[in-house]
């Protein structure tokens, strides 16, 4: 299954429900504390039921929205790549679509809600039917299901399986089904069933945090390789293995232990008699301390934990992908979701380069999915629009998806500009050229207040001259050989870039 829509709503920043597309790698652009992070988090608490890196809690409610009595937070996430059928039980097969659990859009949306950030209750979003005739019957039993079928002499071949009698009664009123979208409570009867039976499709969510523990005294941190052993030692067929192991070593020891006491007896019996052996039982041993030593180090035997913050970071969030292909293997979860927060952080520039197309890369596997969140006007520059979604806040939060023609300037200088405020001579030159591309220089020069700009002629005479403003940076970034000007201000450059993007948005 895989992510395809995410709609938030009264989850912290997120009041109004807002909806979200997402795609194979999808990475979240914006300013400090806009609500990239938010929107991870929450597939946290999604998918992993407040076991994964994240826990609702009361400090979640949207403020707004709470002062408005108004405490229930919805999370909800659309799906496609469906499982082809599920089977309630062993004898009762049915599909997603016979069960009219899909959306107008042929989509699994799943609804989590948590009152007052509490245990949440599951919904599915469906086009179902609303006959009072043939409507809930997947929250009915099946000696009611039987009572419709008699009442109404509606031919089925199996009355006893709950899946052809719900398909026999709604094809009897295919033609007055009522279908509309209603949310279905999924914890009752069939719908519980089918549910507990589509978690086992559900992908698995990893998510890496920015601010994850990053000191030397952080397990994590200062050996990857010790959660490993806590991580493996947890399968149950190893569990077993050492139990048996632990058991014969304690027979072992207890033959050798009164072994050694029946001699002493020989010699000493009041020595003997008072000395018991004492042996840990296999409960109670500590598996993980036998591979404490374990480790990844350097060339000169260097611990993690005493490297550079940038090799930390890259060595943990390597380990974070490895752990997550295990879990995924092990666990037989059909595909999987990598959600890591600002990978660009502590690493140096060709790192990031190589994260990023290892990213991209891995985005395009089977059943894999990347959300990333960045800060980066460097990382942007890799990526393609396509990839791209910028928060913004207006009147209210939106979340654009980036689309060359959906921006005054198809450049990714200018999502850099818009989610960071990121200008530069780069975006400078590209918009002063694309307003000469087309033909429109002319006229954007004499809608400028002209400044005082000293040319130099071939001959090396100075040439008085009074040009734009714009004109008067491009001119520097081409010739900074010229030095008979006062350089431009980044206020003044900030100014130009401004004045060419309202008359390109003029232009349009």
């Amino acid at each position: 299954m895989k992510i395809v829509k995410v709609k938030l709503e009264n989850f912290r920043s997120y009041k109004d429900e807002i909806v979200i597309d997402f795609s194979d790698l999808t990475v979240f652009v914006g300013k400090n504390d806009i609500g990239k992070s938010t929107i991870l988090e929450a597939l946290d608490i999604f998918f992993n039921d407040g076991k994964g890196a994240v826990k609702i809690d009361k400090e979640d409610i949207n403020k707004q929205a709470k002062e408005e009595e108004n405490t229930e937070i919805k999370i909800t996430v659309v799906f496609e790549n469906l499982p082809a059928s599920l089977t309630i039980d062993t004898t009762n097969p049915t599909t997603l679509q016979d069960e009219y659990l899909l959306n107008s859009s042929h989509q699994l949306e799943v609804i989590k809600k948590y009152s007052n950030a509490g245990k949440e209750k599951v919904f599915i979003k469906a086009h179902h039917p609303t006959n009072t005739n043939c409507s809930d019957l997947l929250l009915k039993k099946i000696k009611d299901l039987q009572k419709i079928i008699e009442d109404n002499a509606i031919t089925c071949e199996h009355k006893n399986k709950s899946a052809v009698a719900r398909k026999s009664i709604w094809n009897y009123y295919i033609d007055d089904l009522q279908l509309e979208e209603i949310e279905i409570d999924v914890t009752k009867e069939d719908a519980k069933n089918i549910w507990e039976q589509l978690k086992n499709y559900l992908p698995l969510y990893s998510l890496f945090q920015s601010d994850r523990k990053n000191s030397d005294g952080d397990d994590e941190v200062q050996n990857p390789m010790k959660l490993a052993v806590q991580e493996i030692l947890k399968d149950e067929t190893l569990k077993n293995s050492l139990e048996q192991v632990a058991i014969e070593v304690e027979r072992k020891l207890r033959e050798v232990a009164t072994k050694t006491l029946e001699k002493l007896k020989e010699m000493n019996p009041e020595i003997a008699n008072s000395l018991n052996p004492v042996i840990p039982t296999s409960e109670s041993l500590k598996w993980a301390d036998v591979f404490k030593s374990v480790s990844i180090t350097g060339d000169e035997d260097i611990p993690i934990n005493k490297r550079g913050s940038g090799v930390k970071r890259l060595v943990l969030l390597n380990f974070f992908r490895a752990e997550a292909e295990r879990r995924q293997r092990e666990l037989h979860v059909p595909s999987i979701i990598y959600a890591i927060e600002e990978p660009e952080t502590s690493q140096h520039p060709s790192h990031q380069r190589k994260l990023i197309d290892a990213f991209i890369d891995l985005s395009r596997t089977d059943n894999t999915q990347i959300i990333l969140t960045t800060h980066s006007p460097a990382i942007v520059k890799m990526l393609d629009f396509e990839h791209l979604k910028l928060i913004i806040n207006g009147s209210s939060k939106e979340i654009i998806n980036i689309e060359r023609a959906n921006l005054p300037y198809p450049s990714l200088n200018e999502v850099n500009f818009l989610a960071f405020g990121e200008s530069n001579d780069e975006y400078h030159n590209e918009l002063y050229s694309y307003i000469e591309s087309e033909g429109e220089l002319a006229n954007y020069n004499l809608s400028q207040t002209l400044v005082n700009y000293n040319k130099i002629k071939r001959d090396g005479a100075i040439c008085p001259q009074q040009i734009s403003i714009s004109e008067y940076i491009r001119h520097q970034i081409h010739h900074p050989e010229n030095t008979n000007n006062p350089r431009f201000t980044n206020e003044q450059l900030q100014q130009s870039i401004k004045e060419m993007r309202n008359f390109i948005n003029g232009m349009r």
